[in-house]
């Protein structure tokens, strides 16, 4: 295992994530592993709210905790955006100074990534993936053979849900190289930010214009068209009218912006439009909410929102195309699923559930129960562990 000798360990992403952060910090804390993370970019303001319509800075540390270094990014224009965003042609170098005996790399969406996983090719570091493509995505006969080749540059995988490692499958990967790595969130941070909240519910829904009385329905993220929130708005306008009282929080900013809230006027819904919410704000709608909605199609590779919802005891409806739902989501369980696009279907489930609030409550807390004991940081670090040291192992 790591701790019989020192093992050093490179791991490469193209920015400080909030997601990541745990992960990497645990990683670090292991004994007999040197962790030593590198970016391609630390975005600033205006990159770091690609997406989002609105620049900002993440109010939480994203660099504590572990080592990490900021690669020299030559592209034009940097940004997070587009696969030039981050150039850094000095991997190379910076891997040969750090002499690692594996690589962990996040992906291939980036030139950074493929630059770092060409420059440890190159030197022989066994390579481990840690991606979010799934099985979902229909794809043409060529990018699936491109898939197969592609991946037959990496020694281990980790898999973060069971469509990531169903895609690994179908890409000719055998099973004794795919290790579970599952999504996570920061289960204790935002349970601990919601129940903050509970006893003040009644103040927070207040501060919206929610009413007491209503289930209230949460949408969270960006507002882009892969995350179909216009549909949400649509099944609200269907189900309002079948009787029970209901409510929608959106919390999120983005370029349907304008068009939401068009929406949500001319049919005079009751909707709340909290805005941007940072990490240390977004425990409110969580603590306001009865349940999340994200009715995504498959460019939602996985959904983390579902994960900090389900942290704080609040169940899902998501979409069938949405990737972590055959992990996270079990109808009548911990939320509900409905046919992306399908929003008739969507306001059918919203209805039932609203109809029921005991219901609300018990998958709520069923959902808690689920990220908390199978989807977190330590059984995340256990699975890179166990890829490490297959790959150290095959060197």
């Amino acid at each position: 295992m790591i701790a019989a000798r020192r093992v050093r360990v490179a791991l490469f992403a193209t920015h400080p994530v909030q997601y990541h952060v745990p992960w990497f910090q645990k990683l670090a804390a292991q004994p007999g592993l040197d962790l030593k993370v590198f970016f391609g970019l630390e975005p600033d303001a205006v990159q770091q709210g690609t997406g989002f319509g609105v620049g900002f800075q993440w109010d939480i540390p994203l660099r504590e905790g572990y080592a990490s270094q900021v690669l020299h990014n030559v592209a034009k224009r940097p940004s997070l955006g587009v696969f030039g965003g981050c150039d850094t042609p000095d991997v190379g170098e910076a891997l040969r100074a750090f002499a690692p005996d594996a690589a962990i790399l996040t992906g291939w969406q980036s030139k950074m990534l493929v630059q770092a996983w060409w420059a440890a090719a190159r030197q022989r570091v066994p390579r481990i993936l840690r991606g979010e493509s799934n099985a979902m995505r229909r794809r043409a006969a060529w990018k699936q053979a491109g898939h197969r080749i592609w991946l037959r540059g990496f020694d281990e995988f980790l898999a973060i849900g069971r469509s990531n490692r169903e895609f690994y499958r179908r890409s000719g990967i055998p099973d004794d190289r795919v290790h579970p790595c599952p999504y996570f969130v920061d289960n204790a941070r935002f349970a601990e930010g919601a129940k903050a909240w509970h006893g003040r519910r009644t103040e927070l829904r207040g501060g919206w214009s929610i009413p007491d009385e209503a289930t209230c329905f949460l949408f969270s993220g960006k507002l882009i068209p892969k995350k179909r929130p216009l549909d949400v708005v649509e099944a609200l306008r269907r189900a309002h009218a079948a009787g029970p009282s209901m409510h929608l929080l959106v919390a999120g900013s983005g370029e349907l912006t304008g068009a939401l809230e068009s929406a949500a006027r001319q049919a005079r819904l009751p909707v709340t439009f909290a805005g941007f919410l940072n990490q240390t704000e977004i425990a409110r709608a969580y603590a306001a909410a009865d349940c999340l909605v994200l009715p995504s199609d498959t460019g939602e590779t996985w959904g983390l929102v579902v994960n900090e919802a389900m942290a704080c005891g609040v169940p899902a409806i998501v979409s069938d195309e949405v990737g972590c739902g055959p992990d996270l989501v079990s109808d009548g369980l911990t939320g509900a699923t409905f046919p992306r696009g399908d929003v008739e279907s969507l306001a059918r489930r919203m209805i039932e559930l609203a109809r029921d609030p005991a219901r609300l409550r018990a998958m709520g807390a069923a959902a808690r129960e689920r990220v908390f004991s199978d989807y977190s940081v330590e059984r995340a670090v256990d699975g890179t562990l166990a890829a490490i040291d297959a790959a150290v192992a095959r060197r």
